[in-house]
């Protein structure tokens, strides 16, 4: 393999047996215990620690698409990227309080169950053919590639057969269910935080041998110094990279509807929480919480690092390819100048990374596909075996799928983030609008619902192409559209997920009050406040962490 010594190989290999070791273990003690349980294949039902599910949240959380396409971006943009992190981590706690105890109390297992037993059969199996349209097309494509073209980078190997070791390699994992992938990503956290803040460290020092320094602390100092544009929070409108991270949107608009979206309403999400008691599932999505303080540290600043390398002429041409700038090759870059053994620890992080997060997602597709799709319309009588061995086979289907098409996306030509923000933000109002008045409005109706389903992904694709159909100039002083290089005013697409969760939700309750249910026939889920009230321990968590955010954006504005 290029660029490995015998060591790196030896480290890998270790972390590679650790990992399928440690699976099978657990997977040999849970079929012993329960068997082939269907509850427990797909939510490993009252089994999983807080700490093992807060792991789990980032192991799968955490990919290709930030070490990879977040580092990338923190090349290009800088710190603000970070938002999406940052971010987070306040969402995580807002799923902790007001969405997991309507999902428990009201015994939620898939998100598509969630909208039948509120909305109806119709509403669930549209979505839950969304889901898996989504999570295949762009979630599963688009971390296999990343992950496959940082790893062929590294080592030499060509494309297909990164791609194809990585798909294999989670496939494995999840076929041993939702236990198996809780606890080994519990091994893969650690190696992925373990390994990604020695790339920082290793990357920083590297900064500060270009002022004849050595140490992290004087490469962080350097850096600043070097790239002081790059600690930017909060973008103005003549920044050019505006339209990806539009100025106070980040904090007060569309980024909202990212992250409720992403951690609240996500079946590959929630399902880590969803077969835990409510505490435990507290304590798991706040441990995650402060893990995802770290994550600028661990992605971004090493894209920034490479910045600052590459202006200095550090780097050559490595960052281009085809004589193009290609920022995601910032990290698989990086890892290459490693030393031996080090690069050895952080190829295992990279890999940590991507496995746990294809294993969570293809989970997710074999738990929504057979709970919502295959037992509701195929075999309403299916054993448990039966659900279990279906579920199996949607993995190995939905991974096949995920190596053929991805080549095909186009998804390192405008930076792999991006693309999955960008196009899972398609779907993203619809979605949320519906769970909030689902949630908290009793009279929201089956055919409000349908309404979000369609109309967000419409409306989406509306503004999304609007610009080639008029002028929207009339948008631009009110900081809705910023003129391209070309001339031609578009929308933000955060904005974009902004205005349309907005009409939206407008729209479902024009529609419910226009045409309401039935009073025998409305579907309330149950719901009171004492639900919603957090224990002192949480409640000190939660302050340290908005302590940080508010401390981060005051010294960066």
């Amino acid at each position: 393999m290029r660029n490995f010594s015998t060591i790196d190989l030896i480290v890998f290999l270790v972390y590679f047996v650790l990992v399928a070791g440690y699976g099978l273990w657990v997977y040999r003690r849970k079929q012993a215990s329960s068997g082939l349980a269907s509850h427990d294949y797909f939510l490993a039902e009252g089994s999983l620690t807080w700490w093992a599910i807060g792991a789990s949240l980032i192991a799968s959380n955490i990919s290709a698409e930030q070490f990879i396409g977040m580092s990338g971006s923190g090349y290009r943009i800088g710190m603000a990227i970070a938002v999406y992190e940052l971010m987070a981590a306040a969402t995580l706690v807002i799923v902790a309080v007001f969405f997991m105890p309507v999902y428990l109390k009201n015994r939620i297992y898939t998100m598509p169950q969630f909208l039948e037993q509120r909305y109806g059969k119709a509403v669930a199996t549209t979505m839950a053919l969304f889901w898996l349209g989504l999570y295949v097309v762009v979630n599963l494509t688009s971390i296999l590639y990343l992950g496959a073209l940082a790893i062929s980078s590294l080592s030499g190997i060509a494309l297909l057969p990164c791609m194809l070791f990585l798909a294999v390699f989670a496939a494995v994992i999840t076929l041993g269910g939702m236990k198996v992938i809780g606890y080994t990503d519990v091994v893969q956290v650690t190696c992925l935080v373990v390994g990604g803040l020695v790339t920082t460290w290793l990357a920083l020092d590297l900064v500060a041998a270009l002022a004849g320094k050595q140490g992290a602390l004087h490469g962080l100092t350097e850096l600043y110094a070097r790239t002081g544009e790059h600690f930017d929070m909060v973008l103005k409108r003549d920044n050019p990279n505006y339209m990806d991270l539009p100025g106070l949107s980040i904090l007060l608009g569309g980024m909202w509807i990212v992250n409720l979206n992403y951690w609240g309403c996500n079946q590959y999400i929630t399902q880590r929480a969803l077969g835990a008691d409510l505490p435990t599932a507290r304590k798991g999505l706040l441990f995650a919480a402060f893990l995802k303080l770290l994550m600028p540290v661990i992605v971004v600043l090493p894209g920034i690092a490479a910045f600052a390398l590459d202006k200095s002429g550090s780097l050559g041409d490595a960052m281009h390819s085809d004589g193009v700038l290609n920022p995601d090759r910032a990290y698989p870059i990086l890892l290459g100048l490693l030393p031996s053994g080090l690069k050895g620890i952080a190829f295992a992080a990279l890999t940590a990374a991507v496995v746990a997060s294809l294993a969570g997602k293809a989970n997710s597709i074999a738990t929504i596909f057979t709970l919502d799709i295959y037992t509701k319309l195929f075999n309403k009588t299916a054993s448990e075996q039966r659900m279990v061995w279906i579920g199996r086979v949607s993995v190995v289907v939905a991974m096949g799928l995920a190596v053929v098409i991805a080549p095909m996306m186009g998804i390192d030509k405008q930076g792999g983030f991006q693309y999955i923000q960008e196009y899972t933000g398609f779907v993203s109002p619809g979605i949320l609008a519906m769970f909030l008045l689902g949630f908290f409005w009793k009279r929201t109706t089956a055919g409000a619902a349908m309404f979000a389903t369609v109309g967000g992904l419409v409306g989406s694709i509306i503004l999304k192409f609007l610009p080639g159909m008029m002028d929207l100039s009339v948008l631009a002083p009110i900081g809705f559209a910023k003129a391209t290089a070309a001339g031609v005013y578009e929308i933000p697409f955060l904005d974009r997920m902004f205005i349309v969760f907005f009409v939206v939700t407008a729209g479902m309750v024009l529609i419910s009050k226009l045409a309401p249910a039935p009073a025998g026939q409305q579907r309330g889920l149950e719901i009171d406040s004492s639900m919603f009230r957090v224990d002192r321990g949480f409640a000190i968590g939660t302050a340290i962490i908005c302590a940080v955010l508010i401390a981060v954006y005051a010294l960066w504005w």
